[in-house]
């Protein structure tokens, strides 16, 4: 669904059409079909070889004047026209550079000046995913805004410094590779589901059937959280799924036509029941860039420590279909640190206020932010104080 000011509130995958999956190992690619392709807005891949990119934040409207430091293999070029007709000769387009190259002793490092970087009227690059991390990482990123006493000097006058989060390459999930190689694409197909193990790793989808063929393998050079990592090393194999006909109702072949359509429906149904982590959850979402009727936005979930929890990026029409969309799903420790800055920011920074909404002593609180990494935040006073009770019940 999309609200008043055209951001996403949930993603109902409107337009599209779930397929039955494939399967291989422990990856299940669930396909995702467009009903009308219009082509009025095309997506171009622009490979980077760098060991390393440096984005300038300046004019973001997140971070001014900060830094975002990554391996980012590729970018993703926008185009589209404002009266509805198809982007024409698509590829054809003359495609400006972008960013500059410094070569180092250890590394290739490539300088690029903002997530988003408009390129001539109708076109626009952007940084796929990266657009999302980076939002992520800047979530609370300025810290109090009150001078509290428990807090260190360092806190004060820079808030949480350099934020970090590590991710694999889909290159190092297991069997990835080989399922996007193997697995059939559909005349329709504009994106995929992917499961690890039955569970959720992303969902990518692009604008036309054509974008999503160039685009297919770009997922090996996604990031994954360690999670699906892990499960795909451990888990080998995914849970039997059948659907069978009743050969006794069929006699003719309209019988059988609506009995497949009935099975597909059903398929449909349950695997995005399996997506529910995903699909139909509320939405934290941020308005990045108007682009002639379309709009890109980032987002993350509501944050529930007890569930799963996604980020990603998504490009919307007026009328709120799904014209792109990629997401990245946080571990348990990546939602339980962001988790623990919003409920600071949601006190105003204050430790005896958040720790008790949260059923916690102050000490404990402290502890709990000391396991997620963020002890740092706070002076050796507060630490000191929560070690030596921690000792104490010992």
């Amino acid at each position: 669904m999309v609200s008043k000011s055209n951001l996403l509130t949930d993603i109902s995958l409107k337009g599209l059409e779930i397929a039955p999956s494939q399967v291989w190992g422990s990856v299940r690619i669930v396909p995702l079909l467009r009903h009308q392709v219009r082509n009025d807005l095309r997506l171009l891949r622009r490979s980077y070889n760098e060991d390393l990119t440096v984005v300038s934040l300046a004019g973001e409207i997140t971070a001014p004047g900060m830094k975002y430091f990554s391996y980012i293999p590729h970018g993703l070029v926008l185009s589209w026209t404002d009266d509805g007709s198809p982007v024409g000769a698509f590829g054809g387009q003359l495609l400006k550079t972008d960013g500059k190259q410094l070569n180092c002793n250890f590394a290739s490092v490539r300088l690029m000046h903002r997530m988003i970087k408009r390129e001539s009227k109708n076109q626009l690059r952007f940084l796929p995913l990266h657009l999302a991390m980076e939002g992520f990482l800047s979530m609370f990123f300025e810290g109090p805004d009150i001078a509290w006493r428990e807090y260190s000097k360092y806190t004060l006058s820079r808030g949480l410094g350099i934020r970090i989060e590590s991710s694999f390459s889909g290159r190092y999930i297991a069997g990835l590779e080989d399922a996007l190689r193997v697995f059939e694409i559909h005349s329709r197909q504009v994106g995929v589901l992917v499961f690890v193990a039955e569970a959720l790793a992303s969902a990518f989808v692009v604008p036309t059937p054509e974008d999503y063929k160039l685009l297919h393998n770009s997922l090996l050079e996604d990031f994954y959280g360690e999670l699906l990592y892990q499960y795909a090393l451990l888990h080998q194999t995914t849970f039997p799924m059948s659907v069978s006909l009743n050969e006794s109702k069929i006699n003719d072949l309209t019988a059988l036509r609506a009995a497949v359509e009935n099975m597909r429906a059903d398929w449909a149904s349950f695997q995005g029941f399996m997506a529910e982590g995903l699909l139909g959850r509320r939405l934290i979402s941020q308005r990045v860039y108007t682009a002639g009727s379309f709009i890109l936005q980032r987002f993350i979930t509501d944050l529930n420590p007890k569930e799963e929890n996604h980020i990603g990026e998504a490009i919307i029409r007026e009328n709120g279909e799904l014209e792109y969309l990629k997401t990245y799903r946080l571990s348990g420790m990546q939602t339980r640190r962001i988790y623990l800055l919003s409920q600071l920011a949601e006190h105003n920074w204050n430790l005896d206020a958040t720790a008790s909404k949260l059923g916690n002593t102050r000490e404990e609180f402290v502890q709990r932010l000391e396991k997620v990494g963020f002890g740092y935040l706070l002076n050796a006073e507060v630490r000191q104080a929560a070690l030596k009770k921690a000792k104490g019940k010992r």
